[in-house]
């Protein structure tokens, strides 16, 4: 016990953490590693510790003692007997259940190994035991191979985390480096320590825990690298599903300028353009979309058509339940997920570890930043007021009605345009999630704006131009929150969001982390004492855990 220390642990599970503490930073990694952020006002974050922040603690190779060990040297207090008791019961479940590869039928079943008689007897017991396990032989079970992600989807929901060494077939066989030379502009290539490293931990050696998993980096980081890291690692056909079309652009630029693939090799699967190739980019939405409510999505059999030896999933937080459903089928084929943050607002985080893989790799933010690999960023959150009859009008509307009357309130036009004037010679993205709001702005500012509607090939007129600075001022609506490669934007000015969405706010944020000799500036602006402000201090849980604060302004009206 030393009540000089930074963390008082709570019966229930919470942790808290004082963050004007010498010790604050240490700690504060220390506990992302296995427990989740729950609030962080100014003095005293909150954390949890859940079973599912403990298996991918435990996945990542975390040790039991790791975690008890380290909490106690940070604890003011004794750390209470339920905790440690859930600790310990939490961490040693994971493995106890195994998936291994059948030693004289692969290809249809999988072996389920038990660690203890008594975990044997509780599964078979379970609903999942019954309807899916079948003896094999006398003393070892099995399941049929295609079943293998249900399984694990559905024990979790039991609470038991398979360990999966079940391995995988192999693929078309794929020759690829990755280049040293960029074939765009010649300029050096090489892959960052980093991005090697969460390559290399994804793969564990061709091992048969190895080569499934997410990855879990900041936007700005390089996870495409290390998604191209993994293919020459596997050197097998791939088929790569992202967010959206100037993804699929993206991630084509990407392949051909700084691998060794080749024109022919590449192929692109849309809305527009249907071109099975080795490797192949899709968008969950073309992968998902059909006639009508009642149908069958279209397209999903391109997961099965082609004998694929790795899948990757670009945003995998955004992973929609059709492309679930389709992920637990091919459990076979290596799996890769990318993603700035494991955060879904749809809370199916367990999915994610059960149909991909546990988390492999997780660098914070501000370690990134410091070694020089994403922007120093300085975020603010700027308050503005209602005027005499807005507010009116929001105290008689209902809580949706208020929180539309608060993120569209007209006096944030005058927030922009001060903004804009004083980061004049800033190359500033403007985002935001009302059409109408965009629109106005974009008037007022005579800047392009760019929406869902506007042509792929318009997009990428303006993001060009963007990039070279032929347009200072961008406006967007959330097509901008996933996948937009603009090197060179460094003032993001967001204007309204989508509630409390936490992996939107690092998205955007995101947008403005490459590396840049100017610093990054984030705004968002928000009506004071609404729903929004409620909302917005919600949405910034995910990067106050990253080591970001967020200084605020108040904005007088004129």
């Amino acid at each position: 016990m030393n009540p000089m220390n930074p963390v008082i642990v709570q019966g229930d599970g919470k942790v808290l953490l004082e963050t004007r503490h010498p010790q604050f930073d240490s700690a504060r990694d220390f506990l992302a590693r296995f427990a989740e952020l729950e609030s962080s006002p100014d003095l005293l974050h909150t954390y949890r510790i859940t079973p599912l922040s403990l298996w991918n603690a435990a996945s990542s190779g975390m040790q039991l003692d790791k975690i008890l060990n380290g909490l106690h040297e940070i604890s003011k207090f004794d750390i209470p007997e339920p905790v440690l008791i859930q600790i310990n019961d939490t961490i040693g479940r994971y493995g106890l259940i195994q998936l291994k590869k059948h030693p004289t039928e692969p290809e249809k079943w999988v072996r389920v190994l038990f660690k203890t008689l008594y975990v044997e007897k509780l599964a078979r017991k379970s609903v999942t035991g019954k309807d899916l396990l079948q003896k094999d032989g006398r003393r070892f079970w099995k399941i049929e191979a295609g079943m293998r992600g249900l399984f694990k989807q559905r024990m979790l929901l039991d609470s038991w985390p398979i360990e999966d060494l079940a391995g995988f077939t192999e693929g078309n066989p794929l020759p690829l480096k990755l280049r040293k030379t960029m074939l765009g502009n010649g300029k050096p290539f090489a892959v960052r320590h980093y991005q090697e490293t969460a390559a290399s931990r994804w793969f564990m050696d061709g091992a048969p825990a190895g080569g499934h998993g997410v990855v879990v980096l900041p936007c700005g980081a390089g996870k495409t690298i290390v998604s191209m890291a993994a293919m020459a690692l596997t050197q097998t056909d791939t088929l790569i599903v992202c967010n959206n079309q100037t993804a699929v652009n993206q991630w084509v630029r990407e392949l051909l300028d700084k691998t060794t693939l080749t024109k022919d090799q590449v192929g692109i699967f849309s809305g527009a353009e249907k071109r099975i190739r080795p490797v192949t980019v899709a968008t969950y939405q073309v992968l998902t979309w059909r006639r009508s409510k009642a149908s069958e999505p279209e397209h999903m059999h391109l997961f099965r058509d082609h004998n694929w030896g790795l899948l990757i999933y670009d945003e995998v937080h955004l992973l929609p339940a059709p492309v679930f459903g389709a992920t637990a089928e091919l459990q076979g084929c290596r799996r890769l997920g990318i993603t700035a943050t494991l955060i879904r607002e749809d809370g199916r985080e367990g999915d994610v570890f059960s149909l991909v893989g546990p988390k492999r790799y997780d660098l914070p933010w501000q370690l990134l930043e410091k070694q020089g690999f994403v922007a120093e960023a300085h975020c603010y959150e700027v308050r503005v007021p209602f005027s005499h009859k807005d507010r009116d009008e929001y105290e008689e509307a209902n809580a949706t009605r208020q929180f539309r009357l608060a993120s569209e309130n007209p006096v944030k036009l005058d927030v922009v345009r001060s903004l804009v004037q004083r980061h004049s010679d800033d190359l500033i993205l403007i985002i935001g999630t009302y059409l109408t709001q965009l629109k106005e702005i974009a008037a007022d500012l005579r800047a392009p704006l760019i929406t869902g509607k506007t042509p792929h090939r318009e997009r990428d007129r303006l993001f060009a131009a963007f990039r070279t600075g032929e347009i200072k001022v961008l406006v967007v609506s959330k097509v901008a929150n996933f996948a937009v490669d603009l090197p060179d934007a460094n003032v993001a000015i967001q204007i309204s969001g989508s509630f409390g969405s936490r992996q939107e706010e690092a998205q955007r944020l995101g947008r403005i982390l490459r590396p840049k000799e100017r610093k990054a500036t984030f705004y968002t602006v928000v009506t004071a004492d609404s729903k929004e402000q409620v909302f917005a201090m919600k949405r910034q849980l995910f990067l106050t855990e990253q080591g970001y604060r967020y200084h605020i302004e108040e904005f007088a009206a004129k």
